[in-house]
């Protein structure tokens, strides 16, 4: 079932500007329709963004569809004519419009957004900006390709864990899980779950670093379109151990 506020955010903005899977503010709807959401991912941008940063966050915006507590959206600023939003950039400190796009996460309760950093253009993609916002967002789940919930969050909490009984313990609830799992994916997603955990518990918490890394030098060479997305769901299910440790 599509959310009343869907439906809500559509009646303020113009359809013929909507990227797919976001929502096209400006200075009189930005402050009313961030109210009404949990975060909201805003790229600010150019009126008629194009090229691949624009895709990737496009992308993005299509796979968080689903996430009823997180919005996707654009600001088209203006520096020519009736210089629409300019105000906005003006507020938001966005106004070298060299460093577009600009993202930016805003989050209920909290003063200040969230800058997404990219130091590399090719860091602009839709895994990092899915980890910037699950790291800065704690309540709302997004889960990565090959990632399941319940597990997710069973590796977060393993993760800050430093008893080395207790992590035992949760070794063992993502091993029930791991027997429950149904289908191929869910198993082969679960049994790395699993493992990962049981590598930490025997070489540390600087396994997740270093496989990590081990994994990003492998997609780095010549791998098929299989391994890539086998590697890439290791990647993933990583971070929902990494992310912890980023905070830290």
């Amino acid at each position: 079932m599509v959310s009343a506020l869907f439906y809500f955010v559509l009646a303020l903005v113009p359809l013929e500007l909507l990227a797919k899977g976001t929502v096209t503010l400006d200075s009189l709807t930005f402050d009313k329709v961030l109210s009404k959401f949990q975060s909201t991912l805003v790229k600010f941008d150019v009126a008629y963004p194009y090229g691949p940063k624009h895709d990737e966050f496009v992308k993005f915006a299509e796979s968080v569809h689903n996430v009823d507590s997180l919005l996707v959206a654009e600001v088209g600023i203006k520096d020519y004519g009736d210089r629409d939003n300019e105000d906005l950039a003006k507020r938001f400190n966005v106004v070298d419009k060299e460093q577009y796009p600009i993202v930016k996460l805003f989050v209920k309760g909290k003063s200040e957004p969230f800058d997404f950093v990219a130091p590399q253009d090719e860091d602009f993609t839709v895994d990092k900006i899915r980890s910037f916002v699950k790291l800065n967002n704690k309540d709302v789940y997004i889960g990565a390709p090959g990632c399941y919930e319940a597990l997710d969050k069973l590796a977060r909490v393993f993760s800050a864990e430093k008893n080395a009984a207790k992590r035992k313990e949760l070794l063992l609830e993502a091993e029930e899980l791991w027997d429950k799992a149904e289908g191929f994916q869910e198993q082969k997603s679960a049994e790395i779950y699993v493992k990962s955990m049981r590598k930490i518990n025997e070489k540390g918490d600087q396994f997740i670093a270093t496989e990590r890394e081990r994994i990003n030098k492998i997609l780095k060479g010549d791998v098929s379109k299989e391994k890539k997305q086998d590697f890439t769901v290791r990647l993933n299910i990583l971070d929902s151990f990494a992310l912890v440790h980023d905070e830290l």
